[in-house]
């Protein structure tokens, strides 16, 4: 296989690239020219990087002799202003890959998708890959992105694209420290005093990077899977994650009446400052909201495939963040 891996420098990307390159594949990876490569360092070295966009047209130079397609480039934000480059990024250079992925005959395309693709409305709080999309207020603008871009997908698909999607829940690990869900623990090590009442799944990145390139491996096509290890409430994320850097856990529980109070707060700061705000409608709105997600397809799909219990994710995590902190 010769791999074309987007978001190759980002929280995911990274580690489908270090997968790749152990298991010693020819890898072609994507980055912008001013993405930073301190997540790929130790494995950098091993891959072929093209300082290319996803939306560039000039994009088919990546293409030649490429046989599978790994995706995983997107653009999470749940800010009015960043509406349109999730759409241009998520949609549109979706859609650019997918169309040439059929031109060059590319053999597989694994996509990385969200848990919010599936869609949220209130009635329905357990969703699996079974669940389709339905138009709610509860779903965000990245979801409804990422919905759109699934749709590029299946499109390739029914042109004759072998394709697969993957659902992942909200993704734990290492990253940059101020980004992702690797911010919570930098959060509550300084102090975080606020914990939302929602509920969620979660996974180790180290999962969804293991199950993408088992997916990029196998013949599976035309096959969604929703990528959770368990679920649980913040409350219980945000008291494991205190306790593994030993500070106290957040003691100020945000009810939905709280969480609507707060960004209409950060709204107006934003107004009349500029200043990015720490939480916005959407994202106020999601941490309050409980949903859960089942896992079962995606245990059956490999004989030897199992999740890592999310109490030794947040451990691992938890000591690579104290380490980092060490080296400061």
């Amino acid at each position: 296989m010769k791999i074309l891996l987007t978001g190759a420098t980002g929280f995911l990307g990274a580690q489908v690239l270090r997968i790749l390159v152990q298991k010693n594949y020819d890898v072609r990876a994507l980055k912008r020219p001013n993405s930073r490569m301190d997540l790929v360092a130790d494995v950098a070295d091993k891959a072929t990087w093209m300082d290319m966009d996803i939306n560039d047209i000039a994009l088919e130079d990546a293409f030649e002799g490429i046989t599978h397609v790994c995706h995983c480039a997107a653009v999470v934000s749940f800010h009015p202003k960043d509406v349109r480059r999730m759409m241009q990024v998520n949609v549109e250079g979706t859609a650019n890959l997918v169309n040439l992925a059929l031109d060059f005959g590319v053999e597989k395309f694994v996509h990385t998708s969200s848990i919010a693709a599936l869609g949220r409305s209130k009635d329905r709080t357990h969703l699996d890959e079974s669940s389709k999309w339905e138009n709610s207020p509860l779903n965000t603008q990245y979801a409804i992105s990422k919905y759109y871009a699934e749709q590029e997908v299946w499109r390739g698909e029914a042109e004759g694209l072998n394709v697969a999607i993957i659902n992942p829940t909200m993704v734990i690990g290492p990253g940059y420290w101020s980004e992702n869900t690797a911010r919570f623990f930098k959060q509550i090590y300084e102090g975080l005093k606020f914990c939302p009442t929602g509920a969620s799944g979660f996974v180790d990145v180290r999962d969804v990077a293991d199950f993408m390139v088992r997916l990029l491996e196998s013949d599976i096509n035309g096959q969604r899977y929703v990528l959770c290890a368990e679920n649980t409430s913040y409350r219980a994320f945000f008291d494991a994650i205190a306790h593994h850097l030993n500070v106290p856990a957040p003691s100020i529980t945000v009810a939905p009446w709280l969480a609507e109070i707060a960004w209409r707060v950060e709204w107006i700061k934003e107004v009349f400052t500029g200043a990015t705000p720490m939480v916005t409608k959407e994202s106020a709105r999601s941490s309050v909201s409980r949903f859960t997600y089942g896992n079962q397809k995606s245990l059956a799909a490999f004989p030897d495939f199992r999740y890592r219990p999310l109490s030794e994710t947040i451990a691992y995590t938890a000591q690579r963040f104290l380490a980092d902190v060490k080296k400061a």
